[in-house]
């Protein structure tokens, strides 16, 4: 049978090509049919991932605070007296924060090269799975939160309105990080050396995101100030600072502006940079 005679048959019985990419709306409402699936896929890799640990999931929150703790003595000497104000609190919201963005960051990157068998062998929306990398890193993140918000407690840190307004901020900076998670995703299918990279650009953000320091105490010029606040995660961590915070100042126009226009068009980007490439990821090797 030729090509022409097949694709005729096809179109006749209503058959599809097996693995074809269906047009944007259909892969989305697909996605949406089989939420439940990227739901019970995070929720299994919260519970395994450190079950092998005496300490289990409460590594969780170990990690980013005994983080905190190691750059809190490191940065806190050599710092000196240049220290941001309220220092250890500084240092736990900046930490607590950029583990959420890094993790998905990392997480996302591997969510379809690590996840080969299930690729390869079953039909399903592949953006299933770097959207359950950050469901993975949202039910992670409310435990963290919780012992953040009894840490600033401790440091007499007294809850204010503007406490509320971290809820949003979060939801932003879950777009943002979804947006990052698929284009991550595609690209490390293509060059698998880029999540040996990750780390490395995450440790770079991690010291550009003015997480042991202040802006204003590192440098005055107003060009190299501009290129800090169009870094989305500085952004966050700042806004971050100044809602939980006392004597930390609003964000500029500029930072919002970034910040906003960063968790608006990169889960865009990212979902029309991802789904192009659909047919190729049940050939992942």
């Amino acid at each position: 049978m030729t090509n022409s005679a097949a694709a005729e048959m096809a179109k006749k019985y209503g058959l599809s090509r097996m693995g074809a990419r269906p047009p944007l709306g259909r892969y989305l409402a697909e996605a949406w049919r089989r939420r439940y699936f990227a739901i019970t896929l995070s929720r299994y890799t919260v519970e395994a991932g450190d079950s092998d640990s005496r300490l289990g999931s409460l590594w969780v929150i170990v990690r980013p605070f005994l983080s905190a703790v190691i750059y809190g003595l490191l940065f806190g000497v050599i710092l000196g007296p240049d220290r941001p104000h309220n220092f250890v609190p500084h240092l736990l919201v900046g930490v607590t924060t950029f583990e959420f963005f890094a993790k998905c960051f990392d997480q996302g990157a591997k969510s379809i090269t690590g996840n080969q068998s299930l690729v390869t062998s079953l039909a399903f929306p592949r953006i299933l799975l770097p959207i359950s990398a950050v469901l993975r890193n949202i039910f992670e993140l409310w435990p963290m939160w919780v012992v953040l918000v009894l840490a600033l407690l401790a440091f007499q840190q007294w809850p204010s309105w503007n406490w509320l307004l971290v809820i949003p901020m979060l939801g932003l900076m879950t777009l943002l990080n979804t947006g990052l998670a698929l284009i991550s995703a595609r690209l490390t299918v293509h060059f698998r050396d880029l999540s040996q990279i990750i780390p490395f650009i995450n440790r770079l953000l991690f010291y550009g995101s003015g997480i042991f320091f202040t802006l204003q105490s590192v440098t005055k010029n107003q060009t190299l100030i501009h290129l800090f606040q169009i870094n989305p995660v500085y952004d966050f961590v700042e806004a971050m600072h100044s809602f939980l915070l006392p004597g930390y100042g609003p964000l500029t126009q500029w930072e919002w502006t970034a910040l906003v226009g960063w968790s608006v068009l990169l889960p865009v980007i990212g979902l029309l940079f991802f789904w192009s490439a659909e047919e190729r990821y049940g050939r992942v090797e």
